[in-house]
């Protein structure tokens, strides 16, 4: 699908990341800065002054940032009401990688991207991002913010198998998906080899199987199952092939894969117990941003209560939400239609992403030819 691309994302753990980063806060108190340089709102004079700024501005550039990918057509539509400021999604079905590379292609022009959504590998060279850090700053765990803003964590999920209840019995374990019943109806999104949200499926049902976050094989072994068995299909889902049937069984994050129940009724996740894998995505400033101003208030509409609950009502979880429960200010509803989760989660780190990554490479195509 379309998302072959965005799906190359990486959703896993910051604490590798956050050795990576390493950089000390910057301050954010002292003479006023201009935008592009602006650590805070407050740096910049305050709210009114920012969002002026950005209005002024009058354009936001965001590459890569698919509008039915965690809620983000709302989320941009909502911005652009609130500001009158136009939003330039470029190329909205790239990965994370393709955000990186349009900074890196397009500096110093007025085209170059604003702001990023990104995985944790595109995380490795902070040197392109702007420290920034948000009004709601203090509600975000010190474990999924780079601590002078240079990223921050916003949104995430789990791995999940999505089934149509309609077409296959009530799924309840990963071991479930090698009986005879589930021939010819389970596939991913995606190549592993190339697609992070792919290789989280695969490292779940390794989980499943005896592995660890340090060992994929058993995951691929798995895999090599389904497919002696006829069960698994190597066809890329998308909501064409939910909604007509032929791929009933879908292993995705579960913001994602619980978009199919739009058109499919009986759709129902499982987050299977003992084999749960997490994952979050992250927003950084482009420190060559063409409208610093904008970039900015576009963070701090993100996690704004406003933003936060657009996630939330996309099946995402907002990284403000523990806070925002406490506050009273989550959008309840949304939070209650979240799928249960027994138990925490593993959080992939870069260096067992680039492990497994490896590792599919060299075992992926035989296990499943």
């Amino acid at each position: 699908m379309r998302h072959s691309g965005r799906y190359a994302r990486v959703g896993v753990a910051v604490g590798a990341v956050l050795a990576i980063a390493g950089c000390a806060p910057p301050s954010t108190s002292g003479a006023p800065s201009t935008a592009a340089t602006a650590t805070s709102a407050a740096a910049l004079g305050g709210m009114d002054a920012l969002v002026a700024a950005a209005k002024k501005e009058g354009q936001l550039n965001l590459v890569s940032t698919a509008p039915d990918w965690a809620n983000y057509a709302a989320i941009m539509a909502g911005f652009q009401a609130k500001y009158g400021i136009k939003i330039n999604d470029d190329n909205p079905e790239g990965s994370s990688q393709d955000e990186i590379n349009a900074v890196k292609r397009l500096a110093g022009t007025d085209r170059a991207p604003d702001a990023l959504d990104i995985g944790v590998r595109e995380l490795a060279d902070t040197s392109l991002f702007a420290p920034y850090q948000v009004a709601t700053w203090k509600d975000i765990p010190d474990a999924q913010k780079e601590p002078s803003g240079l990223w921050v964590q916003d949104y995430g999920g789990y791995m999940a198998i999505g089934y149509d209840s309609s077409k296959v019995s009530a799924i309840t374990s990963v071991q479930d998906l090698l009986k005879p019943e589930f021939k010819g109806k389970i596939a991913l999104f995606a190549d592993p080899t190339a697609s992070n949200s792919a290789l989280s499926a695969v490292m779940m049902t390794s989980l499943a199987n005896g592995g660890s976050l340090d060992d994929i094989s058993k995951g691929v072994e798995f895999f090599a199952k389904l497919k002696k068995a006829g069960n698994f299909v190597p066809v890329a889902a998308t909501k064409a092939t939910v909604a007509n049937g032929t791929t009933p069984v879908v292993i995705n994050w579960d913001y994602l894969a619980v978009s199919f129940a739009t058109d499919v009724p009986a759709w129902t996740l499982l987050i299977p117990s003992g084999a749960i894998v997490a994952g979050f995505y992250n927003q950084a400033v482009n420190k060559g941003a063409p409208h610093p101003a904008a970039a900015r208030l576009w963070m701090e509409y993100l996690y704004s209560n406003e933003g936060q609950n657009l996630f939330l009502e996309g099946g995402a979880r907002p990284v403000r939400m523990d806070a925002m429960t406490k506050q009273g200010v989550i959008d309840a509803p949304a939070a209650a239609k979240l799928p249960p989760v027994s138990g925490p989660g593993n959080f992939i780190n870069l260096n067992q992403a680039t492990a497994a990554k490896a590792y599919l490479v060299a075992n992926w195509a035989n296990a499943i030819s």
